[in-house]
């Protein structure tokens, strides 16, 4: 009881701060939005001043560090949120007001047991990155490297599995109200969030991803990850080399500086699609602050922290669905959202290759500056709903990042057709990958690999077969016990509900006649 009062307080001030900020009016308004979720909506917003035009992203800051980050998550889930909210929630950049170096120095120095000087000749004070969970600075290491170095804030994860407790208690609450909260799966929207954050909590891992990215991605013609230096890295401090660059948002420096526009969009795009399509292995946190562009137009990441995998089988399910929506084969886009198990069986493939072939045909052979992204979103989720499509958690991530992509690439271009430049690699790829060629050396790989598994071939037999749809196993889901339930105590806690939700409206009521 006192663990559900806790969070319901905290919902309830959280509730207030988006409030004020105008960010509870889509969610009461919806049409989809249950019963209680709008009670609750009222009770926070009572006694406030409703602005006209909501700001998600400020409400966001003003509630947290972790709620910048669930803010992130939650501008991929337009169909959770809305059009209109998720493109203002594209705008975050983690952007907070840093610490005191002073206040940072001890903590860095305690990860490594030895005094700064030992590290490094020298360490600029003044941050010059500051984010939800960390902040960068610029330093020289003691054998005259140029770096950059990145420590976790003080306190942060205590504070993030603090929220995200709470969070998990509001989308179970949530989920179990059934009908279209079921179908969109909050809780595994807060899993995946969760499993993402903490890996960022962790500098070792991020340093891992960059190292992983930088050995896939070598042949890649400029594209640039800089070099770990695993001496001056720990779970909670990471060094990297440091990046002479032009921030790819900055489009004026750019031009001044003689960059071809065209030209980089396209590169960026046909680097993310080599990591998500061809390697499997994708940065996911592509926003204009982690990408700089340097002398020769070679684009260089940082910020690894978030990473997305997709393994072969939904690659090439990622890459057809693509290639059919480009070349309008959507009878072929139909099938593989069946065979992935992306729609039930009972509807008709037909039908949905129609519905799909609406939503397609008007995007087809236009630039983006000439789509209507909230049209063509509408209908999206219209056939989501209409074929019972529940959310695929795996793809999620790389559903955020290529609106990130999109969005870079428009800027620096605003006439690339995303699709003429998909068409072309995503068709040689499924060509090389899928072709008589590809296809006989794929056969004769698994018939050896089979041969050598004869001796225990048969109590490995399962873990041999493919598994269906694609999609990795769900990620287990916390046992929450939801305030409704029957048990001894259902009664207290419904008394008790009943009075807080009285005592914040009468205090509600009361400030705002005062």
């Amino acid at each position: 009881m006192t663990s559900a009062t806790r969070h319901t307080l905290r919902l309830l001030k959280w509730g207030r701060t988006l409030a004020k900020h105008g960010a509870l009016q889509l969610i009461e308004q919806g049409v989809n939005t249950p019963a209680p979720v709008k009670r609750l909506c009222r009770i926070a917003r009572f006694g406030t001043f409703q602005p006209k035009t909501p700001d998600y992203a400020t409400a966001f800051k003003a509630i947290g560090p972790a709620a910048v980050k669930l803010g992130q998550t939650l501008a991929t889930r337009p169909d959770l949120v809305g059009e209109e909210a998720a493109r203002n929630l594209l705008s975050l950049q983690d952007q907070l007001p840093p610490l005191p170096f002073s206040a940072l120095r001890p903590h860095i120095e305690a990860q490594f047991g030895r005094p700064l000087e030992a590290l490094f000749q020298s360490v600029d004070e003044e941050a010059v990155g500051s984010a939800s969970i960390a902040q960068v600075h610029r330093g020289v290491t003691t054998d005259g490297r140029d770096v950059a170095i990145k420590a976790l804030r003080p306190g942060i994860d205590k504070q993030f599995l603090s929220d995200i407790d709470t969070y998990e208690w509001a989308a179970a609450h949530l989920e179990a109200i059934g009908g279209e909260a079921k179908r969109l799966r909050p809780r595994m929207v807060i899993a995946n969030f969760k499993r993402w954050t903490l890996r960022e909590l962790d500098l070792r891992r991020e340093a891992a991803s960059s190292s992983e990215l930088a050995e896939t991605m070598r042949g890649e013609d400029r594209y640039y990850v800089p070099e770990i230096d695993w001496d001056r890295t720990t779970g909670r401090v990471m060094t990297m080399a440091w990046i002479d660059g032009i921030k790819i948002s900055d489009r004026d420096a750019l031009v001044a500086a003689g960059h071809d526009m065209p030209a980089l969009a396209r590169r960026l795009v046909l680097t993310f699609l080599r990591q998500a399509i061809a390697e499997g292995f994708f940065h996911a946190d592509m926003h204009q602050g982690n990408l700089f562009v340097q002398a020769d137009g070679t684009i260089a990441a940082i910020d690894f922290g978030i990473m997305g995998r997709i393994n072969r089988q939904a690659r090439v399910w990622l890459a057809e669905i693509l290639y059919g929506l480009t070349t309008g084969n959507y009878r072929r886009v139909a099938e593989i959202h069946f065979e992935a198990q992306y729609v039930p069986a009972h509807h008709n493939v037909d039908e949905f290759a129609t519905a799909l072939r609406a939503v397609g045909e008007p995007m087809r052979g236009k630039p983006v500056s000439e789509l209507s992204v909230g049209q063509m979103l509408d209908g999206l989720f219209a056939i989501t709903r209409d074929f019972d499509m529940e959310t695929q958690p795996h793809l999620l991530l790389l559903q955020k990042t290529m609106v990130m992509v999109e969005g870079i690439a428009t800027q620096l271009d605003p006439n690339i057709n995303m699709w003429d430049v998909a068409a072309p690699y995503v068709g040689g790829w499924i060509r090389d990958e899928l072709g008589p060629e590809a296809m006989l050396a794929e056969g004769l790989k698994k018939q050896a690999q089979t041969l050598g598994l004869i001796p225990d071939i048969i109590r490995r037999l399962d873990a041999q077969l493919p598994k269906p749809g694609g999609a990795p196993p769900a990620p287990p889901l916390p046992d929450v016990k939801l305030v409704w339930e029957r048990g001894p105590q259902s009664a207290k806690w419904r008394y008790a509900l009943t009075a807080l939700v009285a005592a914040v409206a009468g205090a509600a009521a009361a400030l705002r006649l005062g």
